[in-house]
């Protein structure tokens, strides 16, 4: 089986700024990855890129084996950083806009985990707080049976009590031939459910090691790594 995601020699310019340069990776199927490094390190180049938004200076993306386009955007569930439904939209028309959209969506995951996190399906998306908002979005995104799960920012706004939620909700609603790349700046917050962390620094791959590695060589935690590197 094809890796979910390959990166060869991939590479994006705007002029003569290299957001990305000559990044060479593969990710196979059933873990949970952290994309990891400071900002301005080429994290939404490379999400952008594997989505399609975006397309390659040079070298190659593909995601099971396909370039992104099309058929890539059934097996890829994207959640951005931004919101992306129009405010006056309430929450069961974007649950039936899912649902007419992508086959592999979910209506009664969707509801299940709405219900779980008190959120009334008929509230407006514009009278939700941010982080209700936000927590919309991933249930949307989560209750797809997709391949390979993209989560830019997925806990940033919402509250600390609500985070361990939203974790769990990642980790039970995804099968095991998946992968959920979770880009963040909450190290801390989602270490002990990543398998293996990439970090991005000046848009090239400074490391790609599992979790356990990273404790058994450096001796330290992810978070406490990543703060020594990037000098946090």
């Amino acid at each position: 089986m094809r890796p979910i995601l390959e990166c060869r020699r991939l590479t994006k310019k705007y002029g003569s700024f290299f957001a990305l340069s000559d990044l060479t990776f593969s990710l196979e199927r059933g873990q949970i990855v952290g994309l990891l490094g400071p900002n301005g390190s080429g994290k939404t180049t490379l999400i952008k890129l594997a989505n399609g938004l975006l397309v390659p200076s040079d070298g190659h993306i593909m995601i099971s084996g396909l370039a992104p386009g099309t058929d890539t955007k059934k097996i890829v569930s994207y959640l951005p950083d931004r919101s992306f439904f129009n405010g006056h939209m309430r929450v069961k028309d974007m649950l039936s806009y899912y649902s007419d959209f992508y086959s592999n969506f979910s209506m009664e995951r969707a509801v299940r985990m709405l219900s779980a996190l008190e959120i009334d399906r008929n509230a407006r998306l514009d009278a939700l707080s941010k982080g209700m908002k936000e927590k919309v979005q991933l249930v949307l995104v989560m209750s797809r049976d997709a391949d390979l799960y993209i989560l830019d920012e997925p806990i940033g706004g919402v509250d600390p009590a609500a985070r361990d939620y939203i974790l769990q909700t990642i980790l039970t609603n995804y099968n095991e031939n998946a992968t959920v790349l979770i880009s963040t700046h909450l190290i801390s917050d989602i270490e002990n459910v990543l398998d293996r962390v990439l970090f991005l620094q000046n848009g090239q791959l400074t490391l790609n090691a599992t979790a356990d590695e990273v404790r058994t060589e450096y001796g330290k935690s992810v978070d406490a790594l990543f703060r020594e590197v990037f000098k946090c």
